[in-house]
């Protein structure tokens, strides 16, 4: 019997947890004897006769801490993508047959894809070319709705919530309004998690709009009970009720609308409205960054290994997910077709509100 012969690509932007991620795929696959392939840059490194590499276990080590990705993450935008010369003109096409073709010629029992919404998306697409494809879900925004929880959710947490507990210092030694900027593009799990665990007194997500005089009354309503300052988290994706998520034009040359300053907008209304001096902190790409906690490193490994698993066990076409505290096979066509959000009306949001954080909506 020919030796069995996986590869693994990683999609979409970085996660703590990536590396913890490969390094389970290959230390599960080549401890039963299966050839594992790591594909450089996402599709991309498909493409290029150096994008593709043997990995081993020897070439895994002492990974597992670091975050990033050793494989490169691929750029954003269409990974199919192919620049071609057309009357004279470059254009981009959807190369996918040609993707498809690579993928094919790789002669893998499984391309294991890493990523989030899009990356599964693609994966989809690849999929039904017949190229066989198992998924591994990823995305610091915890909104993938084939999954209970994804890794690099809780170092994001964890990072927001160590900035919070920072600016608690600055806020009531000045009296001010600080307010923290996290990412959440249609989820605030990060910012919902990270106000709960951080003592915010304003939360504002995408799932639930808010009013600016209700932010408002909450800051006055503190300073009538003794308190001076006021700490407000805020996911980028966030919106008034009057108005829409805040965007700014990325400098690609693309002229591409992405998500940002719902942080600074909070802060100069705040000022305005309640004549306390306010400050914004965009947290950024340092959620994304850095060393993954413990239970991301055990998560991500779970994830890997079970990838290794759907793959021996012919679940071609599924992703590895976490169910019921155990991770499952989800065929990919029923993992990858919804965004999950937080539940305006669930528990998480019930105890806030218990708590007396603020959401603005009233």
């Amino acid at each position: 019997m020919p030796q069995r012969r996986i590869a693994v690509l990683t999609g979409g932007g970085d996660a703590p947890g990536l590396n913890a991620v490969i390094r389970a795929v290959v230390r599960t696959a080549c401890g039963i004897g299966w050839e594992v392939l790591g594909v450089a840059d996402g599709f991309e490194g498909l493409f290029r006769r150096d994008g593709v590499m043997p990995l081993t276990p020897p070439t895994v080590r002492g990974i597992l801490p670091r975050g990033g990705t050793v494989l490169g993450a691929a750029s954003r935008g269409n990974p199919f993508g192919r620049k071609v010369m057309k009357n004279g003109k470059e254009i981009l096409v959807d190369a996918i047959d040609e993707v498809a073709a690579k993928v094919k010629a790789l002669r893998v029992d499984a391309l294991v894809c890493i990523g989030g919404d899009g990356t599964l998306q693609d994966a989809r697409r690849l999929l039904a070319l017949g190229c066989p494809i198992v998924g591994v879900p990823k995305t610091i925004d915890n909104d993938l709705a084939g999954t209970e929880r994804t890794f690099g959710f809780d170092t994001a947490v964890a990072t927001a919530t160590d900035a919070l507990d920072r600016l608690h210092t600055t806020a009531e030694s000045h009296h001010r309004i600080m307010v923290l900027e996290v990412m959440g593009r249609s989820a605030g799990f990060i910012a919902l998690h990270a106000g709960m665990a951080g003592g915010a007194d304003m939360v504002l997500i995408p799932e639930i709009p808010f009013r600016w005089e209700a932010l408002a009354a909450s800051v006055k309503r503190r300073e009538t009970q003794g308190s001076k300052f006021s700490i407000a988290v805020v996911a980028e994706g966030a919106f008034p009720a009057e108005g829409q998520p805040t965007v700014r034009v990325a400098r690609d040359g693309l002229k591409t609308e992405k998500l940002g300053g719902i942080g600074n907008q909070m802060a100069a209304r705040l000022e305005a409205l309640t004549g306390h001096e306010s400050r914004c902190t965009v947290l950024g790409h340092l959620q994304r960054g850095g060393t993954p906690t413990a239970y991301d490193r055990v998560l991500a490994t779970r994830y890997g290994a079970a990838a290794v698993r759907l793959v021996e066990s012919g679940k071609i076409g599924h992703l590895a997910a976490l169910r019921g505290g155990e991770i499952v096979g989800v065929p990919l066509d029923d993992a990858a077709v919804a965004t999950r959000r937080a539940d305006p009306a669930g528990e998480m949001v019930r105890t806030a509100r218990g708590l007396g954080i603020c959401f603005g909506d009233a």
